[in-house]
């Protein structure tokens, strides 16, 4: 058996935690996308990143390798969740007031082809659907450079108040 290995490097989330609180989640994302705040730990396990972001619509990019493949050689369902995921939720976090948050309550994907990594780039897109004060949702779309669709979703999102930034500290 051939080994393989993958060094995952990322930046302390922690300035974003009191970021959040005195900025939009537009305001927050952008800075993110333009490297002015770091981007969220997962970011880097999923090869993926932050490319455009406006109010109520966000957008990724993802280059999957054999590091995200399930048993059967494909991407697993779980990555093209979590970067689909990330998708409609940036959306949704691109609408929050200062000192507002965000988690998802729901995601329903469906996939229409496999992926694997002779797929290439991927991209993710988001859009709120349905804004809310406490609830909101959002579909995405996952497509390939060529534009060919990959999956879709559908999900509903928890607004809340932002946690205290030592809600975030180890104890």
């Amino acid at each position: 058996m051939t080994q393989r290995e993958r060094l995952l490097r990322w930046e302390d989330p922690a300035p974003n935690y009191i970021a959040q609180r005195g900025m939009t989640g537009l305001e927050m994302l952008t800075a993110m996308r333009d490297g002015e705040l770091p981007g969220p730990p997962i970011a880097a396990a999923m090869r993926m990143a932050l490319t455009e972001v406006e109010a109520g619509r966000a957008v990724f990019v993802c280059d999957p390798d054999e590091s995200l493949y399930n048993p059967f050689g494909t991407v697993h369902g779980g990555a093209v969740c979590t970067v689909l995921d990330s998708a409609t939720g940036c959306a949704v976090g691109s609408t929050l007031a200062r000192g507002m948050s965000y988690t998802s309550i729901e995601i329903k994907v469906s996939f229409l082809r496999p992926i694997t990594e002779r797929t290439g780039r991927l991209t993710a897109t988001g859009t709120v659907t349905k804004p809310g004060r406490r609830v909101m949702f959002a579909d995405g779309a996952l497509t390939d450079d060529a534009g060919t669709l990959l999956a879709t979703t559908s999900g509903s999102f928890l607004v809340f108040p932002t946690p205290a930034p030592e809600a975030h500290a180890e104890g």
